[in-house]
């Protein structure tokens, strides 16, 4: 399976990129993935040009073929004015507009304060809605007092559970140390239809 990851940090070394790789090593460590990072900072003149001139650069069209042959993505961008940034942004608005559709999407965003947290769900959430991937439940923010502090590793580990077994039901595949989808099915197999047991509580005679 091929996961990309999306990385809109503008330094080196960068918190937004260290996010991105701790959350494919995670899905890494649950499903068998090809991870490639697609660093915004690299693209920041021909995503530009792109709006410019309509036509995308070789390394910007390189890009944009990566995301839309991926089975799952990792999207992380630092919070800028109490949302994403002008470049993560920027590099959405020159994709194709169904290039993300029925995709999975793990969001995810660093900043300088847990006060920006919720820019998870008032600004990426529906963004990706918009574009009709599939957002993950859970996305992981990460402020600078969340590094090395309790908290962060498990948001890591769930979030990149749920990409994995995400990517591996939608292209036939079963994450490590999970049952075959028949398998879980079968656990529900015996369920009483709701009519049945109304039936069940009407008095006789």
């Amino acid at each position: 399976m091929k996961l990309v990851v999306v990385s809109a940090g503008l330094s080196v070394p960068s918190s937004t990129r260290l996010l991105g790789d701790r959350l494919a090593a995670a899905v890494g460590r649950t499903a068998a993935v090809d991870t490639q990072v697609v660093e915004l900072r690299e693209l920041a003149v021909e995503i530009a040009q792109n709006f410019t001139n309509g036509f995308p650069g070789q390394a910007l069209a390189a890009a944009q073929e990566a995301v839309a042959a991926a089975d799952g993505l990792i999207v992380v961008t630092p919070v800028f004015s109490a949302s994403y940034s002008g470049l993560f942004k920027s590099f959405f608005d020159v994709l194709d507009p169904e290039a993300l559709e029925g995709k999975p999407v793990l969001i995810a965003a660093t900043g300088g304060s847990a006060r920006h947290s919720l820019v998870l769900e008032h600004a990426l959430r529906p963004l990706f809605a918009y574009l009709k991937a599939v957002v993950l439940p859970t996305g992981v923010y990460a402020a600078s007092e969340d590094w090395g502090a309790e908290g962060l590793d498990g948001r890591i580990e769930r979030a990149a559970g749920e990409l994995a077994a995400l990517m591996a039901g939608l292209s036939g595949g079963v994450p490590a140390g999970r049952a075959p989808r028949a398998a879980r099915a079968g656990a529900f197999s015996a369920v009483v239809p709701f009519e049945e047991q109304l039936a069940a509580l009407r008095p006789t005679g």
